[in-house]
């Protein structure tokens, strides 16, 4: 089980608290029956298809920074905590669930079912909440990945940029000490 620090939790949450809201919009609209859901799948889609491929394109400019942040950090003279490391690991899968969820939405998406002469009306309006439940989804998944992000930033800043001495990723000798003689008893 991974184990999730307070700002992890923090950016979790506001990814949820994101998707719920989003997901409320699809809500309010009220149930609609299969002609209309397949007119508002016809007006819909691009709009969902520009958002999956933004988030791919989001998704892989943040494993890419990642690599940028862990230069960053092994490159500094302070000695960072195991922590930090645990931190920018658990933002690179998290990112990578979420690009390869967004490619198979954007494909997904892209079978021309409003085309199809043998689907039943019914499933147009099952198809479009769906279509909106995975948008919400999506965006609240990268909503999290950008607010844990920031968090590892702003602690570089802090530990690097602004040379704090007492941050709790930061590595201190006192520390690695108590970790030994603990694991000696």
């Amino acid at each position: 089980m991974i184990k999730l620090t307070q700002y992890n939790k923090r950016a979790l949450s506001g990814g949820i608290i994101a998707s719920f809201v989003i997901g409320l919009g699809a809500y309010f609209l009220g149930n609609i029956s299969g002609y209309e859901a397949k007119e508002l799948i016809k007006t819909s889609l691009p709009g969902t298809n520009t958002l999956c491929n933004t988030i791919v394109l989001a998704s892989a400019t943040i494993l890419a920074l990642l690599l940028t942040l862990l230069s960053v950090s092994s490159s500094t003279k302070s000695k960072l905590t195991a922590e930090h490391y645990k931190h920018v690991l658990l933002i690179a899968k998290i990112d990578t669930v979420v690009f390869v969820a967004a490619m198979i939405v954007f494909q997904l998406l892209n079978i021309p079912i409003t085309e199809a002469d043998n689907v039943p009306t019914s499933w147009y309006s099952t198809f479009y909440y769906l279509s909106l439940a995975l948008s919400a989804i999506l965006s609240g998944g990268l909503i999290s990945v950008v607010l844990m992000l920031y968090n590892a930033v702003s602690s570089i800043i802090k530990i690097v940029g602004l040379g704090m001495d007492d941050h709790p990723l930061l590595f201190k000798e006192e520390h690695q000490e108590n970790k030994e003689n603990q694991e000696q008893k």
